[in-house]
């Protein structure tokens, strides 16, 4: 760190100072993030173990379930701890570690999502040809890019603020560190990495979210030379995917298309990434898809026998 930065902390206002309201959300973020947690695992557990779920969507799906788990892990806990303190203080190093985990697996998350889409794609599109384009080695080849891009956008974040001078205010309306509320603190002209911002989470999430509703238009097309069992297994599944990339890219739209600043929504809304959305994710995907519940209910089951 060089020698202009004098900031060796960040104080947190988080999402209120009314220590009643603190006690309401400890007890309501606690809960959720055991039911994320216990849940995202349990579908893991049940892709793992169930032979039936050995389709790439299912590994897929497995693999988001995981990255929930995780993801909630490194945020949620520590947003409940700072409940119960009156200063929420960051270390500058922790809060650029937790800058770049947080779009480590955002960008991550944004990109399995494009190729679950791409799977839903080949599997309706060209069912005969499915296992042989989507096999094993692909899927891992598929996962492997997904997390190389999402390494790279979190790096990306993690020099933009590493090389700028914080020499005084260092109090974030947040509870978490995240790049506008940064460049808000910064002692020097931050338009262009602004704009940079923009174009690395703004522009690619505006051009990867109508990409996948091009996609999936183009699946719902296709649904027509289906019969009417599959048409309803292909909708139940598309329908699934089309309410996570929704939930998922309105709120990174918003918060990244707008030119650079902060907005007392923004913290809201990161608590529904954050916190909700984890939870959401397999709720939605599970109760949706017949094959899953089913797969569930055999391994609970087997369990208690």
């Amino acid at each position: 760190m060089e020698q202009r930065n004098n900031v060796t902390e960040f104080v947190l206002l988080g999402l209120t100072q009314n220590p009643q309201g603190q006690k309401i959300l400890f007890l309501v973020f606690l809960l959720i993030y055991i039911v994320t947690v216990v849940g995202n695992l349990l579908i893991v557990m049940t892709v793992v173990v169930s032979p039936t779920l050995d389709a790439p969507i299912y590994f897929f799906l497995g693999y988001l379930s995981f990255m929930d788990a995780v993801y909630s892990t490194t945020v949620t806990p520590n947003m409940i701890i700072d409940l119960f303190y009156e200063k929420k203080a960051i270390t500058f190093q922790a809060c650029l570690i937790q800058l770049f985990v947080e779009h480590l697996f955002g960008g991550t998350e944004i990109l399995l999502l494009v190729v679950m889409a791409y799977d839903g794609y080949v599997v309706i599109c060209k069912p005969l040809h499915y296992m042989m384009i989507m096999n094993q080695g692909v899927c891992v080849l598929l996962l492997m890019v997904t997390w190389v891009g999402g390494f790279v956008h979190a790096v990306l974040h993690l020099l933009f603020v590493y090389n700028l001078p914080f020499c005084g205010p260092n109090v974030i309306d947040h509870f978490c560190c995240d790049m506008y509320p940064l460049l808000k603190l910064a002692c020097t002209d931050t338009y262009v990495i602004g704009l940079s911002v923009i174009a690395n989470d703004g522009a690619t999430r505006v051009v990867i979210f109508m990409l996948l509703l091009i996609s999936y238009g183009v699946i719902l097309q296709s649904l027509r030379n289906l019969s009417q069992e599959g048409r309803r297994k292909a909708l139940s599944t598309c329908g699934s995917h089309i309410i996570v990339v929704v939930l998922f890219f309105v709120r990174c739209i918003f918060m990244y298309v707008r030119p650079p600043s902060t907005l007392p929504i923004d913290k809201f809304l990161t608590v529904f990434y954050t916190v909700f959305t984890p939870v959401l994710n397999p709720l939605i995907y599970t109760l949706r898809n017949a094959e899953m519940k089913n797969a569930m209910k055999k391994l609970w089951t087997r369990k208690r026998k």
